[in-house]
């Protein structure tokens, strides 16, 4: 049995500002390639690890585009709810979004939290399961979300699908996130990640694997997805488990259609805000120095960006007013 798995696709039909391509030809080229990859690799099913579409109320005219090049795809789709995939992060909303849309016509199959697929092909069956995403997904301690309670004694293996912050060593403090430690007791042999564009790769922890191969797109313009190139994941199962990572050819080098120009421009006008303010901190007489002089400094000041200068001098003239208006 082969099985085909990406995650994270994002159809949407405005480029993001820190995109240099197009967004939705991109796209095109990508789910063509697929269409070709399933039938060159003789893939049995294709899995999705949510987040289709980049809002729930997308255009009826890209969800048609998308509609004609899935239909070409022959072999039965699966695939869970991501966050972006509904409304108000409730799986709930699903028949009113276009990815309940997609379910109802049938071109592909929505696995909810209490569905079990049986795929089977040749002598071997997969118990197939997901979870969509939730709100809270990562929040509490209750990780039920991403474990398999029961594995069916007839099949020769399980795999479920989830789309939470599922990472294989702590994150950010502060961001809800669940590392794998905390679901090494699912019953799951292979565990499917969606959500943390980044991906992890294969981890194997216990005979168990856990896997995020990263997102079908790039939206953000970090240096980590500018180095990373989109891939999906095509598994083998016989009588052992096998793993190949297909990187896309129509996929282009990060630094060719990802912009950081707007990014960059952020990090110049913060260095030289921090500028400013260690210039004034290190003045011995800042007590008795003018706020008139130190505006007059600032505005003819050339290497300060105007907006900064501008936003300085609003702050300086609120801060007067507050405090009684004349400088001793």
């Amino acid at each position: 049995m082969r099985i085909l798995y990406f995650t994270d696709t994002h159809i949407r039909g405005t480029t993001p500002k820190n995109r240099k391509d197009n967004i939705l030809e991109t796209l095109e080229n990508k789910f063509n390639e697929l269409v070709q990859l399933v039938k060159e690799k003789n893939i049995d099913f294709v899995l999705h690890g949510g987040d289709l579409f980049d809002r729930p109320d997308i255009s009826p005219s890209i969800v048609r585009k998308f509609a004609m090049i899935l239909n070409k795809i022959s072999v039965p789709i699966y695939m869970i709810a991501g966050n972006h995939d509904i409304y108000g992060h409730n799986p709930n909303t699903l028949p009113r979004t276009m990815l309940g849309l997609f379910d109802g016509i049938g071109i592909l199959q929505l696995i909810g939290e209490d569905n079990t697929i049986l795929l089977e092909k040749d002598d071997i069956k997969v118990q197939l399961t997901g979870s969509p995403y939730k709100y809270g997904i990562d929040s509490s301690n209750d990780k039920s979300l991403y474990l398999l309670e029961d594995k069916d004694e007839n099949v020769d293996y399980a795999i479920h699908l989830t789309h939470g912050m599922l990472l294989d060593k702590p994150f950010i403090k502060g961001v809800p996130h669940t590392i794998i430690d905390d679901i090494l007791d699912t019953k799951a042999d292979i565990t499917l990640a969606g959500h943390y564009h980044s991906g992890f790769g294969i981890k194997e922890y216990e005979g168990k694997y856990f896997i995020n191969p990263g997102s079908f797109i790039r939206i953000t313009n970090s240096i980590k997805e500018i180095n990373r190139m989109p891939r999906v994941l095509i598994i083998d199962l016989n009588k052992e488990i096998n793993f190949e990572f297909y990187y896309l050819k129509s996929a282009h080098k990060g630094e060719d259609v990802l912009d950081r120009t707007v990014i960059e421009n952020n990090i110049f006008r913060s260095e030289k805000i921090v500028q400013f303010k260690q210039s004034v901190d290190s003045s011995q007489d800042f007590n008795k120095l003018d706020i008139n002089h130190i505006l007059n400094n600032l505005i003819n000041t050339e290497n300060i960006d105007d907006n900064i200068k501008e936003e300085a001098v609003k702050r300086i003239e609120y801060a007067q007013i507050e405090i009684g208006g004349e400088d001793d």
